[in-house]
């Protein structure tokens, strides 16, 4: 198990912040990847789509399951 790292990335012109255990960030950047996108690109997908009462790195770990589940 490792702790979270936090990283930074700007989504519509505005800086931010998250905080995702490596598999989670390696899970991501796989799937941008396999999309031909940029791991920002996907996570500025991911925050587009999530309710607002969702935190980010929440519907991140979310989205990056659900994903996975389809292709297991």
């Amino acid at each position: 198990m490792d702790a979270p790292s936090k990283r930074s990335l700007t989504i519509d012109g505005h800086r931010t912040s998250v905080s995702l255990e490596d598999a989670f960030w390696r899970a991501l950047g796989r799937i941008a990847d396999q999309r031909d996108v940029t791991r920002a690109a996907l996570i500025a997908e991911i925050d587009h789509k999530r309710p607002p009462e969702v935190g980010l790195a929440t519907a991140c770990r979310l989205f990056v399951l659900a994903e996975t589940g389809r292709s297991g």
